[in-house]
């Protein structure tokens, strides 16, 4: 059986690759293997891998909508733009969960010229400037270009004091991170030059799924009982995670939601945060 990838090649159809998908959701093996079993009555020469994951992803929300939050995890994070900008906070909040002091969108002067910072963080006396690398598509990948571009503000940051978490603070590590994947050569050139690349699945055990996961730093926009309206109006609200939703439940009633939905979404959210216990 021959699908289409998002790029437009012919692969063939792996069942152990969809499952494994399916099993990271937090489904149980039976749930996951009838779900597998209607996929594969369904699909089709031809068909898209988005189509597949339409399909996995309705039927993943028949179990319980949490499943299918977290195998929405991915297109949630793409929700996070249009521009980056809430991709950028939501980053923020990795950092501050991993014990990091972190600012936001600070205009910095380098030895040359001033620069826009996306995240600036300090843990143990190190400070890094992270720079996003939002993408709106699976198919979009972070090419050498971003780290060569970045690597030149970061050589005209380091050469001069900043008043950031004091008043003069010096710059001396360098982050990349992307909701997709960087391309060898900007895995390469990255190397060289001692900037850490994170991106959605690597490195392999500080990947950016896996610290979404150990921290269960969801995003809200991958609760299925919100409607698209409700995720941009709750982000302009501040609330980015999931977990900030629950500390805040008022915020649904300030948005228009009634009582019997916000006991849905409360539900979900709750059943998202504890898939682990």
């Amino acid at each position: 059986m021959k699908i289409i990838k998002r790029s437009g090649h012919l692969v063939d159809f792996n069942r152990e690759k969809l499952k494994h998908s399916l099993l990271k959701s937090g489904a149980k093996v039976d749930v996951v293997e009838n779900v597998l079993n209607q996929i594969e009555n369904q699909i089709f020469d031809g068909i898209t891998t988005r189509q597949i994951y339409k399909f996995a992803f309705s039927l993943l929300k028949k179990s319980a909508n949490a499943h299918a939050a977290r195998y929405n995890l991915k297109s949630a994070i793409q929700m996070l733009g249009p521009a980056g900008f809430f991709f950028e906070k939501f980053i923020a909040r990795l950092f501050i969960a991993e014990g990091f002091e972190t600012k936001i969108n600070l205009i910095l002067s380098g030895k040359c010229i001033s620069h826009e910072m996306d995240i600036l963080t300090k843990k143990q006396g190190v400070i890094s400037m992270v720079e996003c690398k939002f993408h709106s598509s699976n198919d979009k990948a972070s090419d050498v270009k971003v780290p060569m571009y970045i690597l030149s503000r970061f050589n005209d940051l380091k050469e001069v004091n900043h008043a950031i978490f004091s008043d003069a603070d010096i710059i001396s590590n360098c982050i990349i991170v992307t909701n997709n994947r960087f391309t060898t050569d900007a895995i390469t050139f990255s190397g060289c030059y001692d900037i850490q690349l994170i991106s959605w699945d690597s490195p392999k055990d500080r990947s950016l799924r896996k610290r979404i996961d150990n921290d269960n730093l969801y995003p809200m926009t991958c609760l299925t009982t919100l409607t698209s309206l409700e995720k941009e109006k709750l982000l302009v609200l501040e609330i980015i995670l999931v977990a900030e939703l629950i500390k805040a439940p008022e915020v649904l009633e300030r948005i228009g939601i009634s009582q019997k939905r916000s006991k849905n979404i409360l539900k979900e959210a709750s059943e998202l945060c504890n898939y682990l216990k």
